[in-house]
């Protein structure tokens, strides 16, 4: 967590070895009294009653929400550490650490590299979190993450999630796979077709950093990790070809990869069709892509700056991670 947070989410072989390998994820329910089958990842088995136990400290804490949490942070790597000093499986700044942290084991030991220690000290410091920021206007689990990752005080500040977009990703993230449904009804083989034809006709589009929107092509932002900037160039990013393409589909999807994969349900190897969305990276915490397949091993994708909206094989990264299909939402 930060004021700076944790983990960025950030943007080989052949493609049937590829898809052969994707992750058949198990996953844990929406909000409610415990982990259930619902989001699109698994939890550890070593760490499932930790989550059950903490996920019950306060009222505005479930296990589901902690779990999206802890994938957002660390994708449950207990050994995580950040750029800015951030330990752990939640990702605890050293100085929330000393003031938040709780002997979660009774072993006489306040060790922030420990999980026991580690994941039930993330839901009581969310506990805090939610009183500290309970008189702030807007959804009161927005504002709690919110303050997670960029204090209370930034939140009290703006009144709300601050206007920070690392701040409103990670909010919009954590949101969407701690209160998505499992099994729901992905997006039919006509609105698949649909939004592979929008892709197609974008095609030569220029890569645009932060660009796009379900209207079409629009200047971006500035700056990748790179230090890109799609300020002056009207285009797509590649969760922004996606948002666009689903958009003219009828279907509304998040605005990041990692958003749009939470909001989507992983198909098995042998099941892919055109229009599902592939995605890459080594978690779901750390996904930094995402393409539209287009059939025969070949996705539609705006791949990185100086670029412009292309096919490229499936297997154009040794990273990826899952294929996915968009459930509907009733937003449009």
């Amino acid at each position: 967590m930060r004021a700076t947070s944790a983990v960025a989410i950030g943007v080989g072989a052949t493609t049937a070895v590829v898809v052969g390998a994707l992750v058949q994820a198990t996953g844990f329910g929406s909000a409610g009294s415990g982990l259930g089958a619902a989001l699109s990842m698994s939890v550890p088995a070593e760490y499932r009653s930790l989550i059950e136990e903490a996920g019950k400290t306060c009222p505005e804490v479930s296990p589901n929400l902690l779990a999206a949490l802890l994938t957002q942070e660390s994708g449950f790597n207990p050994k995580a550490s950040s750029p800015v000093g951030a330990q752990g499986i939640a990702q605890f700044m050293p100085s929330t650490w000393e003031t938040h942290g709780i002997d979660g084991n009774g072993d006489g030991k306040r060790d922030v590299w420990d999980p026991e220690d580690a994941i039930p000290s993330s839901a009581k410091y969310l506990c805090t979190l939610a009183d500290d920021v309970k008189d702030v206007p807007g959804d009161k689990q927005n504002n709690m993450l919110a303050a997670y990752n960029a204090g209370s005080g930034a939140v009290r500040k703006y009144g709300g999630v601050p206007p920070y977009k690392e701040t409103q990703n990670y909010v919009q993230s954590i949101s969407a796979l701690a209160n998505k449904k499992g099994g729901g009804k992905t997006a039919t083989t006509s609105q698949a077709a649909a939004a592979v034809n929008a892709a197609e006709a974008q095609l030569g589009t220029p890569y645009s950093w932060g660009g796009g929107n379900a209207n079409g092509a629009s200047k971006g932002t500035c700056c990748s990790p790179n230090g890109n900037s799609g300020a002056s160039v009207e285009g797509f990013d590649c969760s922004g070809l996606v948002l666009y393409a689903y958009a003219k589909a009828g279907i509304s999807l998040p605005r990041t990869a990692a958003a749009q994969y939470a909001a989507s349900e992983p198909v098995k190897p042998g099941t892919m069709r055109p229009g599902d969305l592939v995605f890459y990276g080594s978690s779901a915490a750390s996904i930094h892509h995402v393409g539209i397949y287009a059939g025969g091993g070949w996705i539609i994708n705006a791949p990185r700056p100086g670029t412009s909206v292309r096919y490229d094989p499936m297997d154009m990264m040794s990273d990826l991670y899952s294929v996915a299909r968009p459930v509907p939402s009733k937003e449009i």
